[in-house]
């Protein structure tokens, strides 16, 4: 799955290089915010100033392409990154989570209704010698 990735920052990463995206997401409004890449190949590292706070969601990937534009304020960075396997960006992760929740309540009102493990047992049948 392709994710196109685009940047208020001037990274160069070569066609084929292998990155390591981290994200943040929005719980709010599921959007995502790329904290950081690291090209592997070159062992570069860009990231934003600020600290990583909340829950944090990486995944790798093969860059297939980078344009960088620079002139005006300031430059923007289009990365579009070959997602290795699959489920990998914010928003399948997201759906995953939902959908494992939702399991989880049909898993348990199953169980109750099936008589789960809040049954008495039947008492022993007396023993005749």
């Amino acid at each position: 799955m392709d994710r196109k990735l685009v940047l208020n920052a001037h990274l160069a990463i070569a066609h084929g290089h292998r990155v390591e995206v981290t994200e943040r997401i929005d719980e709010l409004t599921g959007e995502s915010l790329v904290l950081s890449v690291r090209d592997l190949d070159t062992g570069i590292r860009y990231r934003r100033v600020e600290e990583p706070r909340g829950e944090l969601l990486r995944w790798l990937g093969r860059v297939i392409d980078c344009t960088v534009t620079i002139g005006g304020h300031s430059s923007l960075t289009t990365l579009t990154v070959d997602a290795e396997g699959s489920g990998s960006g914010a928003t399948s992760a997201t759906a995953a989570l939902h959908g494992a929740d939702a399991a989880v309540d049909a898993a348990k009102a199953e169980a109750d209704r099936w008589g789960g493990g809040d049954r008495v047992p039947e008492p022993e049948p007396e023993r005749f010698w």
